[in-house]
């Protein structure tokens, strides 16, 4: 399997810091790597470099610091892996709810850096999976409660019996190249503009 070029954003202040962990990437084979020294503005850096992963190495943070960072990660929808120094139960939390996909405490050594990067993208992927499975699930339940209303009224409004109601429904949605769910919803409008 041949190994997808990322392109990879690293956000640190310490430029010693920043080159070790720009080194371990570039061993390991990814050559599109960008590395920023300050945090403001970096919302536009993002949105023109448009990076693959993200990894923030914060010696020191403190709590505005990480509060625009975590801000930030939050809309930004890519794998990031966050080197620190030192943490506590509140940041690591905060990291969590922020989407930070991997974050390491004490960690900082080039030899790790890309199995680091490999694993915050894979949790960053699963996770990401999951929430469309999450949203894909709602929506097949709102859209089975609107056919199952659309039945209702169907039933009430013609007499008829749920499997008949069903069936026209079904027909009308292939007859019409619609959704049953789209169908459905405008019974459910019609019926409520009618009554």
């Amino acid at each position: 399997m041949t190994q997808v070029e990322l392109t990879v954003l690293i956000i640190d202040e310490n430029a010693i810091r920043a080159s070790i962990i720009e080194e371990g990437l570039r061993e390991a084979g990814h050559s599109r790597v960008t590395v920023v020294h300050e945090v403001n503005g970096i919302a536009r850096i993002i949105e023109t470099l448009q990076p693959d992963v993200i990894i923030i190495d914060i010696e020191n943070p403190n709590r505005d610091m990480m509060e625009h960072l975590f801000q930030l990660t939050r809309t930004v929808g890519r794998p990031i892996a966050m080197f620190v120094d030192r943490s506590d139960k509140a940041s690591i939390e905060a990291a969590v709810e922020a989407g930070v996909s991997a974050y390491i405490v004490d960690g900082l050594k080039k030899e790790r850096v890309k199995s680091i990067l490999d694993m915050a993208v894979s949790r960053f992927n699963a996770f990401s999976r999951l929430q469309r499975e999450l949203a894909a699930a709602r929506t097949a339940l709102e859209e089975r409660k609107l056919v199952e209303r659309a039945k209702g009224i169907l039933m009430k409004m013609r007499g008829l019996s749920e499997e008949e109601a069903f069936a026209l429904l079904r027909q009308s949605a292939m007859n019409e190249k619609k959704k049953m769910a789209d169908i459905a919803q405008s019974v459910v409008t019609a019926a409520r503009l009618l009554l």
